[in-house]
């Protein structure tokens, strides 16, 4: 998921570059928001892991 975070800011950064300010300001939005869902999903498997006992990293 981190993988189609950066797709979309790098289309956005080109968006930006190129003008389209609107394209650019919604790939930055799905971008922000695919991260922190990654990063969510990344927290509560690590704790699940912890929890089972096994080797967290």
């Amino acid at each position: 998921m981190f993988g189609w975070a950066l797709v979309f800011f790098i289309v956005a950064i080109i968006a930006a570059v190129f003008g389209f300010t609107g394209i650019a300001a919604s790939m930055a939005g799905i971008a922000k928001i695919i991260f922190f869902i990654a990063l969510i999903l990344f927290v509560i498997s690590m704790i699940s892991r912890a929890i089972q006992g096994k080797n967290v990293l």
